[in-house]
């Protein structure tokens, strides 16, 4: 056991650097002790000073700068505007009919996209490549203090600085001057352009998938930026904005929604409006009045269908692929529509929606023609958008193919049981199951991942073209370090290392999810499009959401077997579905579910978390810490001071290493409050480059929902230059302000996927009404070796586990799999 740590602050008068035992995560988590912080059952872990000690002062301007109202209240609408346009944020807001959380309404971050400079990168840059990091360092720091004493000087001068400075280096000093004073940059200065650097080209592959799948995956190059609207369609809807009193930086978005003559349409239809994300009925409606005048009426058919629209997207963004038309009506009703049917009926009759009649139990008979009148089968009306329908219906097609589809010859039944004699456990199982069938459900822990390995080890040396793919690169490398060494990729004798952990996926039959769709990475496609392979093992399967579910099981050759696995516990997907977990329930396929438990306290932890119950464990090697607050603001100074300095002292996991994780980005404690302190502590720096510094962690977001955290290399004329599991991507600086966020503290939306040796679990008082069991299951999993929970939910973390399951999603997909395919028992 490794002794108690010093303190590292001034403690206040009579009290204490370290605290008596606590209960565990389950007992009186909301105990205030002296010194703030305890083991689960094996001492403090590096938790030093007392409640009553000095606040960082940067932590304490950050959360007094911060304008919302909570974690918890924001934690939705702080999702969607991150980029995940479902799963009702970090609140779980699914379930609730349709929740106004979910809009995003929030503003523009100014970390992101104020008082920076993309393209102000060193001019003698060229000449820098050549020290080594030290030199360099050390270089800048002269230059630095170089020009800091120049400033000085100039202030005793009578002339004013720059004042004699012409053409590049004035608008540089303007430049520098806006960035100072908090203001933006000169255009002319961000756009200057540097001599071209041309990422390399991603793999071309045969039929692309659909363009919000690629630029997402891995590979080197610049991320994918979509074609704006054209010039004039844009100016001609802000003539139309700024007659209806709106604001004209929608224009883009409002061409982009409506296409060519948006200008015309939103004329004709000032609801449409509504499209534009983050605009809500009201704001809609006082547009409408402007433009329309008298004409403009509660009853207008147009309101009514834009209306229903709007809330069946955000019924979406809380995870329900279709809602059932009394909370539809009801939702309607509240938004003052004054005739819920009709509005619904005019949506569906303009193509605007679809309506489905889904019997309640699709074994039961059709009623007879010769039955009484009003026998009828009972069902329940739902009503979705065009999109989600068709992906459900061609998930459900596509997964009943593969479930009566003969699957390819490779291998004699005895070849099979020899690799299933071989293997262990419910390895052998998983084997067996996958040798019988097209289509295998595979549930387990982190620790059950030897499972699938073993499984696409075996594949392989039975001749199969077996790929892997996981929900992140993080996840992707983890897997990769599992496998065996297998002469078809070239890799027999190599031993994966720590410090190229991200070069030796390159070598190994493992993708991400985004790049197999994309065609950046796995196996390519077949000359008719499909994936050029005979089995797929699909790894965190609950993050799949039905329209990616739906171009998996669409690419899946004739014949080829699918393997679906993950952890049901974990917070579901951030698109609308809950595809793994209606898949667990239909029980049209074999199940295996893996008997080998994650090891350790932490595993003993997060097992208990899983079945409601949140227990007190003991952690002699101070795997588990409580650190109680009392507020807010002292869970940011705690987090601090875990992150920079108990953490790496008490157990050597650098603070690189450690990811702090917090119930959404609002509130005094959110993940905006954490990343402003936490960058203050770890890498200060003015933000030169659209609000990032080189060295900055990093969350950027390629597409709605997905996250991959990084870091800020640096910045040219090209955009924002990261480093993302180990591969460089280029941001565009238009994108960079909507798709990258500081990365210190994420949400467990954003975390899910990934592993990290420290973790840092923030669960401020604001936040109690965002927690529940997979939310907690989810957060507290992301850790390795330790897991400092930052408690000021008090009660509330307990009986959140144990009473607040999944919110559940209103989809369409078990009812489709059981009318396809029979049940397996």
């Amino acid at each position: 056991m490794s002794t108690e740590p010093e303190p590292t602050e001034k403690t206040e008068p009579g009290t204490r650097g370290a605290a008596p035992e606590p209960e565990g995560p389950g007992g009186a988590p909301g105990r205030a002790t002296d010194g703030g912080a305890a083991s689960g059952g094996g001492g403090e872990a590096g938790v030093t000073g007392g409640p009553g000690d000095d606040t960082d002062a940067s932590a304490r301007d950050s959360v007094a700068e911060s304008g919302d109202t909570g974690a918890g209240g924001s934690a939705g609408a702080d999702e969607s505007a991150d980029g995940a346009p479902a799963g009702g944020g970090e609140s779980g807001a699914a379930g609730e009919g349709v929740s106004d959380a979910s809009v995003g309404g929030e503003e523009p971050e100014t970390d992101a996209g104020e008082g920076g400079d993309l393209a102000g990168v060193d001019a003698d840059g060229a000449g820098k490549a050549q020290l080594s990091e030290a030199e360099a360092e050390l270089a800048a720091q002269r230059l630095e203090r170089e020009r800091i004493a120049r400033r000085k000087a100039e202030k005793q001068q009578p002339v004013e600085s720059g004042a004699k400075l012409s053409g590049k280096a004035a608008d540089l000093l303007a430049a520098v001057r806006a960035v100072e004073s908090g203001a933006k940059p000169a255009a002319a200065v961000f756009s200057e352009p540097r001599p071209p650097r041309r990422p390399a080209q991603e793999p071309v592959r045969p039929r692309p998938v659909s363009a919000q799948a690629t630029g997402t995956g891995g590979g080197v190059g610049v991320a994918g930026s979509v074609g704006g609207p054209a010039p004039e369609t844009v100016e001609a809807v802000q003539r139309v904005l700024v007659e209806g009193g709106a604001p004209t930086a929608l224009a883009p978005q409002v061409a982009a929604a409506l296409g060519e003559g948006a200008d015309e349409e939103l004329r004709a239809d000032p609801w449409q409006l509504l499209r534009v994300t983050g605009v809500r009925p009201e704001q809609a409606d006082g547009f409408a009045r402007e433009l329309l005048g008298a004409e403009c009426a509660p009853d207008d058919e147009r309101r009514g269908r834009a209306v229903t629209v709007w809330l069946l997207e955000q019924a979406a963004l809380a995870g329900h692929t279709a809602l059932e038309m009394p909370a539809l009506t009801a939702a309607l009703a509240q938004r003052g529509v004054p005739d819920a049917d009709a509005a619904v009926q005019s949506t569906i009759a303009e193509a605007e929606a679809l309506v489905f009649q889904d019997a309640l139990d699709p074994a039961a008979p059709e009623p007879a023609e010769d039955d009484e009148e009003g026998a009828e089968r009972p069902v329940r009306i739902l009503v979705g958008l065009e999109r989600y329908a068709l992906a459900e219906e061609s998930l459900a097609d596509g997964l009943a193919r593969l479930i009566n589809s003969v699957p390819k010859e490779d291998g004699s039944a005895e070849d099979w049981e020899r690799a299933a004699a071989s293997a262990k456990g419910s390895a052998a199982e998983l084997i067996r199951a996958v040798a019988a069938g097209g289509l295998v459900l595979h549930t387990g822990g982190q620790a059950s991942l030897t499972e699938p390995a073993a499984l696409l080890t075996a594949a392989r040396g039975l001749g199969l073209r077996a790929w892997a793919a996981t929900h992140s690169p993080l996840g992707r490398d983890r897997f990769s370090a599992l496998l065996q060494d297998d002469p078809q990729d070239g890799t027999a004798g190599s031993v994966p290392s720590e410090g190229t952990a991200h070069e030796q996926p390159r070598t190994r039959p493992v993708a991400t999810v985004a790049g197999l769709l994309s065609g950046a990475e796995g196996p390519g496609r077949d000359g008719e499009g499909a994936f050029d392979l005979d089995l797929l093992v699909v790894l965190d399967a609950p993050q799949l959401d039905v329209e990616t579910a739906a171009l998996l099981v669409e690419s899946m050759p004739d014949g080829a077997r699918l393997v679906l696995g993950g952890d049901p516990a974990v917070l579901w997907s951030a698109g609308p579905g809950r595809v793994f977990a209606d898949l667990l329930a239909a029980r049209i396929c074999p199940q295996v579910a893996s008997r080998r438990p994650d090891p350790g306290p932490l595993g003993e932890l997060v097992s208990g978390i899983g079945i409601g119950e949140l227990n007190q464990v003991e952690a002699p090697g101070k795997e588990v810490v409580i650190v109680p607050v009392r507020d807010a603001g002292e869970a940011v100074h705690r987090t601090v001071q875990l992150v920079a300095d108990s953490v790496p002292r008490a157990l050597g996991v650098p603070a690189g290493e450690t990811q702090v994780i917090t119930p959404g980005h609002g509130g005094a404690a959110g993940t905006r409050a954490l990343n402003a302190a936490l960058k203050e502590r770890l890498n200060p720096g003015p933000g030169r480059f659209g609000g990032f510094d080189p060295g900055d962690r990093v969350a950027y977001s390629p597409a709605p929902g997905r996250t991959l955290p990084g870091a800020v290399v640096g910045a040219d004329a090209d955009g924002l230059h990261l480093t993302c599991a180990g591969e460089p991507v280029v941001v565009p600086k238009e994108r960079v302000e909507q798709s990258v966020r500081h990365g210190w503290a994420l949400t467990a939306h954003q975390a899910v996927g990934c592993r990290w040796p420290a973790v840092v679990a923030v669960l401020p008082g604001d936040a109690t009404q965002a927690l529940s069991r997979p939310w907690v299951y989810t957060a507290f999993g992301r850790a390795d070796r330790h897991l400092s929970v930052v408690q000021g939910a008090e009660q509330a973390l307990p009986r959140a586990v144990a009473e607040i399951p999944a919110k559940p999603r209103t989809t369409r997909l078990p009812v489709l799999l059981r009318t396809q395919t029979p049940a397996s028992g």
